[in-house]
């Protein structure tokens, strides 16, 4: 069984529409969100959300994976060696 480790995820929401997808992502692996942080950037018309989780690397990876394919988000994760 592999540990479970802390980590982050960075979103930026390039495109308001896709904010939906994208809360129903992190509902679905709600287990895995320790914290959220969502900040609006109006003058450039995305938002920002951060999250701070704990799981596996695999169940990251699956997090970010399902967040990935939702049309004009990026996504990046980065998890503590320990």
């Amino acid at each position: 069984m592999e540990d479970k480790r802390i980590g982050i995820i960075g979103i930026i929401v390039e495109n308001l529409e896709s904010v939906g997808a994208v809360n129903n992502v992190i509902h679905s692996f709600n287990n895995l969100v320790i914290g959220r942080m969502g900040v609006p950037y109006r003058e450039r018309n995305i938002s920002v959300i951060s999250l701070i989780v704990e799981g596996t690397s695999d169940e990251v990876s699956a997090f970010t994976g399902k967040l990935g394919r939702i049309p004009h988000i990026s996504v990046k994760s980065a998890l503590a060696k320990k």
